[in-house]
């Protein structure tokens, strides 16, 4: 992931995604929890893109977890998205992309414990993959053991506390390719590896249309993955 994920498409459209979604520069101080950084992607992308943002990190795998020290720069805990380590209401912003459909997730655990660590009226921001008929050896690979629909998403995150904002599947315009890639070619592990840059540049562009839409206040009807918006409730 180290390796691929500052290039490849997939990772280009989720941050843009992210991004879009977070509050403008100027508005208040911020304070964000991204809560599953994995080998630090998207911490170094707030690092170089929104420098206002006081970002901190949480990772369950300590590889990883040195690997995004290294590439971020950004303060960085080793810990489990179960039982967070950090006070009550600390941060205004929380993060989190494809952590808690892994199998070693407690989901409704730690959206509680993500509601908690919010101030009131904190923001939650979570990238989720779709469909639980879509699960595939990549999945497998990657520990996931649940997908997700909006109805569900929404669902689960009033269960818990948290008010929907709103809420989007992308990865809509490659959603086809997903499929037939899943069901009728299944890779034996994941999918995230290195592509020829015409298809990857190819792949960028049509994601990169679908984040035009996306900040301008569109939504996508179904997709490979759901982004969500959420506001702790007073």
């Amino acid at each position: 992931m180290a390796a691929i994920e500052d290039r490849f498409w997939w990772f280009q459209a989720l941050r843009r995604n992210m991004a879009g979604w977070l509050p403008p520069p100027g508005v208040a101080p911020l304070r964000l929890l991204d809560a599953g950084a994995g080998t630090g992607g998207w911490l170094k992308y707030l690092a170089e893109h929104r420098p206002d943002i006081a970002a901190t990190g949480l990772e369950f795998d300590g590889s990883a977890a040195v690997w995004a020290v290294q590439r971020c720069g950004r303060p960085l805990v080793q810990g489990t998205i179960n039982h967070l380590p950090f006070a009550d209401g600390a941060f205004e912003v929380a993060t989190s992309s494809d952590v808690l459909c892994h199998a070693g997730v407690d989901e409704a655990g730690a959206l509680a414990e993500l509601r908690r660590v919010l101030a009131p009226g904190g923001r939650l921001l979570l990238s989720l993959p779709a469909y639980d008929w879509l699960l595939s050896e990549h999945d497998r690979a990657v520990h996931n053991s649940r997908r997700y629909t909006e109805t569900r998403l929404r669902t689960v995150l009033s269960g818990v506390g948290f008010r929907v904002q709103r809420c989007t599947y992308w990865n809509t315009l490659l959603f086809p390719l997903m499929v037939a890639k899943r069901k009728l070619w299944p890779s034996q592990g994941s999918d995230v590896e290195p592509m020829p840059p015409m298809i990857d540049a190819g792949f960028a562009w049509l994601t990169e249309a679908e984040s035009r839409w996306l900040r301008a206040g569109g939504s996508l009807p179904f997709g490979g993955s759901i982004l969500c918006e959420a506001v702790r409730d007073e």
